[in-house]
């Protein structure tokens, strides 16, 4: 084989519904597959793929030099509650900490309010006798015969997997490591989770919360992860195995089986790099992400070439955008909303006589009725193939219509006596409203609008719902990359190896303890650095941040540092211009301090869109398709255009559909579609 052979790299893609798999050529030419997700063994559908995708290309396992994996496995384990058996050992007199949470109430008048079931239930959270200050100093030694009565517990209720999280252990971290010696002694088999190794940062309910999320997924995940790394070594793939985190950067496959909580989000991080690429490439400074695939829509805010990003995020909120009603989670996230609105959400009627589509998703077993696997409930996707917004020949697999029409009309038309295009318009409508209500929700919370905002939109359901989501927001153009079924697999070939340390050590500015924050970044650097040069191909960018807020108050604002301890004047200027940016005024008298030091190495180079060599002329279309226009509510013939066949000069009137392998993009009437020089369709409103 030649060198370049061995440049080939795969990714993967594990949603809820589909299972994505792209394979990158020396030459950057993508050869894509789309099937459906095995939920007995999710490894089945990547091992499928992956051959079918090899084949296709006349190559080698050996031939491969890269494959970058992410899953929403962890995150729909966490809503599904399909984890392990977990229990908590706490600092005695502190296990409600993880139920009392910040009792506050997200839903002020709803005297009914539900509020997340802890993933370890009180029985399970068990005391342990020590006790550390804030700076960490021992105040009660750790009693180690307390956690030796704990094990009857962990016995009793067949316990696979601990959380240990005391208080103030993220400073001193003595008690927890010694904890997790006997207890590992007594019972090997254990999988044990350190808060102070998950979570090392101030706020006892988020470390504790985070620790469980992550104890409560790894025996899960670990198995899977070894799994699978296991069975592609046997078919000969002997190449780096990285993992796709919740941040935007890869890790490698230990970090990823010891802290699995940092892949929650993975796969829809994909989708979010390969927005924010797009945006640098083409010089869009407002974008709108919108990856809709199976089960979920995610939408994520982009500026400056820049997504939104956060240190905290929540899973399993049960109330509807409602921030403080999930699971907190403290790791680095893309920041994004996610509800469930995919081509697998089911639609059906309350009993106000109102349509309501998801949460609840047919996945891939049984499927959306069209898929003809046993489902008998309308779906998104099935009121789509009713609709003729999708082109039966390029789908991923044989749909069936007929079954589509009598699921929508079974359950929405005959119980709101409506004819069948109406009944699929209005589970579409619906839909596409409860993503739009989202948008703007998630753009209120962080104080931006949605106006002038450029959508990109990507995954297999995504460009049949673009356009019309585009013109409940206001958007006045919309751009769907190549190969946008399997999006967020192309965006991990676009992604950087990268991991975040984080420590909280309170410091005053005006007392700032040089030596201390000195070696603290020293040891941040040493813990990154054992991550990523495993897996780096590149030189190292060094990037630092404090979360810095006035004496008083209750949250920081996130300041970038220099690489070299700053002086109190630098580190005032810095909080004050953020300050000033966000409220609009700076408080005079008031001290400043630091709560929490972050440090992040990544690979200085970046990965680009590939531009795409232009079709010879503008192709003519291929057929025509009944197409239920969303604009002006009227059946029309559309006609059928194939994408590769696009030339860079063409322009296309809608109503029309451009089709490729795995997704149909909608043109509607008062929309006209081009392609750029990177492929993309550009649709704009006339």
């Amino acid at each position: 084989m030649t060198s370049a052979t061995t440049q080939c790299r795969l990714a993967v893609d594990i949603g809820g519904t589909f299972t994505d798999v792209v394979l990158e050529l020396p030459n950057r030419q993508r050869v894509t597959y789309k099937l459906l997700t095995t939920y007995d063994h999710p490894g089945n559908a990547v091992l499928e793929g992956i051959d079918h995708v090899l084949g296709q290309a006349g190559i080698a396992p050996s031939d491969i030099g890269l494959i970058i994996h992410g899953t929403t496995l962890a995150t729909n384990a966490l809503i599904e509650r399909r984890g392990a058996k977990t229990a908590l050992l706490t600092t005695a007199g502190h296990r409600d900490a993880l139920e009392m949470a910040h009792e506050d109430r997200f839903e002020q008048y709803d005297i009914n309010i539900d509020r997340p079931k802890p993933l370890v239930p009180r029985h399970l959270r068990l005391p342990v006798t020590e006790r550390l200050n804030k700076d960490g100093e021992v105040l009660i030694a750790l009693d180690e015969q307390s956690i030796l009565n704990a094990l009857p517990a962990l016995d009793e209720y067949k316990i696979e997997s601990v959380a240990i999280g005391y208080l103030h252990g993220f400073v001193n971290p003595n008690h927890e490591q010694k904890t997790a010696e006997i207890l590992l002694h007594a019972r090997p088999d254990l999988s044990v989770s350190l808060a102070s190794e998950v979570a090392p940062e101030i706020r006892e309910f988020e470390r504790l919360s985070t620790t469980c999320a992550n104890a409560y997924v790894r025996p899960l995940m670990a198995r899977y992860l070894k799994r699978l790394a296991g069975e592609l070594k046997t078919r000969g793939f002997h190449c780096p195995f990285f993992l796709m985190t919740s941040g935007g950067g890869l890790t490698t496959l230990e970090t990823a089986t010891r802290f699995p909580i940092r892949l929650v989000e993975s796969g829809p991080a994909g989708g979010a790099i390969l927005a924010r690429q797009l945006a640098r490439q083409l010089g869009l400074n407002r974008m709108l992400s919108f990856d809709m695939g199976g089960t979920t829509a995610k939408l994520c805010l982009i500026d400056d070439g820049e997504a939104l990003t956060s240190r905290s995020f929540e899973v399993d909120r049960v109330y509807r955008f409602k921030k403080g009603s999930g699971l907190p989670v403290r790791i680095p996230v893309i920041e994004m909303v996610e509800i469930g609105a995919g081509g697998g959400s089911i639609a059906s009627v309350d009993k106000l006589q109102r349509i309501q589509v998801g949460p609840e998703s047919a996945g891939s077993e049984p499927g959306p009725a069209a898929y003809n696997r046993g489902g008998e409930r309308p779906t998104v996707t099935d009121a789509d193939v009713c609709l003729g917004k999708v082109v039966p020949e390029r789908f991923a697999f044989d749909l069936n219509l007929e079954a589509a029409k009598k699921a929508v009309m079974s359950k929405i038309g005959e119980t709101l006596n409506m004819n069948q295009a109406l009944s699929a318009f209005s589970i579409s409508e619906i839909v596409d409203e409860n993503m739009a209500a989202a948008a703007r929700a998630h753009a209120a919370e962080f104080g931006m609008d949605l106006g002038s905002r450029d959508i990109v939109a990507f995954g297999g359901a995504a460009p049949l719902h673009a356009a019309r989501l585009g013109q409940k927001l206001g958007a006045q153009r919309i751009i769907i990359p190549g190969d946008a079924g399997v999006g967020s697999a192309v965006g991990f070939l676009l992604a950087p190896v990268s991991y975040e340390v984080v420590r909280s050590r309170q410091q005053l500015i005006s007392r700032l303890d040089q030596t201390l924050v000195s070696n603290l970044f020293s040891d941040m650097r040493d813990e990154a650095l054992s991550v990523v040069e495993q897996a780096s191909r590149s030189d190292l960018i060094e990037t630092r941040h404090a979360y810095m807020r006035y004496v008083g108050q209750g949250h920081e604002l996130c300041v970038e540092l220099p690489n070299e301890i700053p002086e109190e004047g630098l580190l005032r200027e810095r909080f004050e211009n953020a300050y000033r940016n966000l409220y609009g005024h700076t408080i005079d008298g008031v001290n400043i301090e630091v709560l929490s030091w972050t440090l992040t190495l990544s690979e200085s180079t970046e990965a680009s869109v590939t531009e795409r060599a232009a079709a010879p002329s503008s192709a003519e279309a291929v057929s025509t398709q009944t197409f239920f226009d969303p604009t002006s509510t009227e059946i029309t013939d559309a006609p059928v255009y194939l994408r590769h066949e696009l030339s860079d000069s063409c322009n296309i009137a809608g109503p029309a559909l451009i089709t490729e392998d795995q997704t149909t993009t909608v043109v509607p009437s008062g929309f006209s579609a081009s392609i750029n020089t990177l492929g993309c369709i550009v649709m704009e409103v006339k």
